[in-house]
């Protein structure tokens, strides 16, 4: 889940919204009157995020990172797709 909060208050606030990225597994999204916006998240969800984007689409590496993504709500879950007789009887002889 990502909140979106103004700049004077993560200042105010600013072990809160730590905690709450680390603890609670949360991003944190500052507004900044003025400049770019600046986006907090945790060391574990940045690192799968960079193994997911250096990953070829085909890998184990990139497979892996994608899970550990839809796990932590960044990736939406695959949609789950019934098999039927057809499937199965692809694979017979």
């Amino acid at each position: 889940m990502t909140l979106v909060i103004q700049q004077s208050d993560f200042c105010e606030h600013v072990q809160k919204y730590l905690d709450c990225v680390t603890d609670d597994d949360k991003t944190i999204h500052v507004a900044r009157p003025g400049r770019r916006a600046v986006v907090i998240v945790s060391q574990q969800k940045m690192s799968w995020l960079e193994a997911a984007v250096q990953a070829k689409k085909d890998s184990l590496e990139y497979a892996v990172a994608r899970d550990q993504l839809i796990k932590c709500g960044v990736l939406a879950d695959d949609e789950v797709v019934e098999a039927d007789d057809r499937f199965w009887n692809q694979f017979k002889n």
